[in-house]
């Protein structure tokens, strides 16, 4: 599988029990903290809670832009199972 095509299953199906923010690490050398997302076939939209110093409030990027998300919720392991994630963590 291709990584665009991982991380677009990934927020196509972003698990209902884990909220839709995080901070989305580009191969831009950005770093963006979204409060929201939405998922297309070959781009993703995500909304930050403020804007950036060029006022902007949403980022459009295609998915082989994306590097990592990270996530600044506690979040439980299990909640990443319905992606195929196996193995256990600490919670």
């Amino acid at each position: 599988m291709e990584p665009n095509t991982n991380w677009r299953q990934c927020f196509q199906k972003w698990p209902k029990d884990v909220p839709p923010r995080g901070v989305l690490v580009t191969n831009y050398d950005e770093q963006i903290p979204f409060e929201g997302f939405m998922a297309g076939d070959t781009m993703l939209l995500v909304e930050r809670k403020t804007p950036d110093t060029a006022g902007a409030r949403k980022v459009l990027l295609p998915y082989d832009h994306v590097l990592a998300v990270k996530l600044v919720d506690v979040v439980r392991g299990k909640s990443f199972e319905e992606l195929g994630f196996v193995g256990k963590l600490k919670d």
